[in-house]
């Protein structure tokens, strides 16, 4: 991206043109939530909050006495409530994102030995290897991950985007000389 035209530089540039699609969107944020460590531990703790909650609840239909109703109604709405959470977060993650990047219509990457580099009606966006060194790839999708200490970041490339379908080999080369799977 450096503007250099020897042929090795345009052989390794990989050019993608297309509109943003919301099951892409949802995708790369799946990825991307599930590369996470801390989304990982914030799931289980959502789980085992929802294990304890119906727990509490079947403790309290079970033991000997009556039940209280207003406590086995709100221990079970808690349980459930944290599984929705878990659940629905990175649908409403990826609405919004999605929202964002469709209202910029059309979109262009070029990813080539030193990065990539994003551009829709508005605006225009670099990334450079070290930022991104992880990527996941799916039937879909590349998803360019940041690095485990810096968060959660990503940058998507949609296969549907390439002008032929071998440039998702030519992709996948490129990805793999500068970046690591995960």
């Amino acid at each position: 991206m450096n503007g250099t035209t020897d042929d090795s530089a345009l052989h390794d540039r990989i050019e993608l043109t297309y509109l943003p699609v919301l099951a892409d969107v949802r995708e790369a944020v799946r990825v991307t939530l599930n590369a996470a460590r801390w989304w990982r531990a914030l799931r289980l703790l959502a789980y085992g909050a929802a294990v304890l909650a119906f727990l509490i609840a079947a403790l309290e239909l079970l033991l000997p006495g009556e039940p209280d109703p207003g406590t086995v109604a709100e221990m079970a709405g808690l349980g459930a409530a944290a599984v929705a959470v878990v659940h629905l977060m990175g649908r409403a993650v990826a609405r919004a994102i999605f929202l964002s990047v469709r209202a910029q219509g059309e979109a262009r990457a070029a990813v080539d030995a030193e990065g990539g580099r994003w551009t829709a009606r508005d605006t225009e966006q670099v990334i450079r290897w070290a930022m991104l060194p992880r990527y996941a790839e799916t039937d879909r999708l590349f998803v360019l991950l940041t690095p485990r200490r810096t968060g959660s970041g990503f940058a998507y490339l949609p296969k549907h985007g390439l002008a032929d379908p071998a440039d998702t080999d030519r992709l996948r080369a490129l990805l793999d000389r500068h970046s690591t799977r995960v």
